[in-house]
């Protein structure tokens, strides 16, 4: 298993490289997507910062913690678009029969699916994420080792999110517009303080749209170095993965083939 485990982990590493290299091939395009995505979340995070200037603390929340929150979800989905970019199109690979090529690789179909596409913009969330987190919040080393833990996270719980609302297409047809409404929904409620939402909506942000493996378990596990929410939070994102893996793998029985004839280098 282990063995098995550091030859995926080397596959995605020389994804990422190559898919890197491809998107350097037009770097004045590539620096210009990875700046219009910092600036966009540093416009958000100014106004923000303009609300909190006016309430310094909301429901128990500081200023601090919303930059954890948001440093945490951007960089967590950054890592999500970056590395396992295709989980983005998979609604429309899906809807078109485009699987085809990819199901000639050896090894699992669904790691070269995912790998097989780098967001140019989530490298500007990922260094968003983290210059913010270390320049603004002043983290210790064991606050800013479990930031990076709870990172990979949560860019677990985007990626079976992702998966899980792509693999819709099998069942729905062309599921783009569904899966798209349902990411931005998930983005939208991690990026607000979870102390907001009670009753019937945190149960869904727990379940339909886990929004609260991003922004209420992470962000408390920093707040006091613990490790029992880290762990929850652990928990969650693989169960959120899991729960993709599978739409996946038992939509596949559904699929249609586009009949494609395709080469790639």
């Amino acid at each position: 298993m282990l063995s098995k485990s550091i030859k995926y982990m080397q596959l995605a590493a020389a994804y990422v490289r190559l898919n890197l290299l491809a998107q350097l091939e037009y770097r004045g395009a590539f620096i210009s997507q990875v700046v219009s995505m910092i600036l966009n979340d540093v416009i958000w995070v100014i106004f923000w910062c303009l609300f909190f200037n006016r309430f310094p603390v909301l429901r128990g929340w500081t200023m601090s913690d919303f930059l954890t929150l948001w440093c945490l979800s951007a960089s967590g989905f950054g890592l999500s678009a970056a590395v396992f970019g295709n989980s983005l199109q998979l609604p429309v690979l899906i809807a078109r029969g485009q699987l085809d090529v990819w199901m000639l690789y050896p090894r699992a179909l669904l790691p070269h699916l995912l790998l097989g596409r780098m967001s140019a913009t989530a490298i500007g969330d990922i260094l968003f994420g983290y210059v913010v987190y270390i320049a603004v919040v002043h983290p210790d080393l064991p606050h800013f080792l479990l930031f990076a833990a709870l990172s990979l996270c949560v860019a677990m719980v985007f990626v079976g999110f992702n998966i899980a609302t792509g693999s819709l297409s099998f069942y729905l047809g062309n599921a783009e517009g569904l899966a798209e409404q349902l990411r931005f929904a998930l983005i939208t409620f991690s990026t607000y303080p979870s102390t907001l939402f009670e009753g019937a909506i945190k149960v869904v942000l727990y379940t339909l749209i886990p929004a609260g493996f991003i922004s209420y378990l992470p962000v408390e596990s920093l707040r006091s170095l613990s490790w029992q929410d880290a762990a929850l939070s652990l928990a969650g994102a693989l169960a959120v993965l899991a729960v993709g893996v599978a739409m996946f793998y038992h939509g596949m029985s559904r699929y249609e083939s586009g009949n494609l004839v395709e080469m790639r280098g």
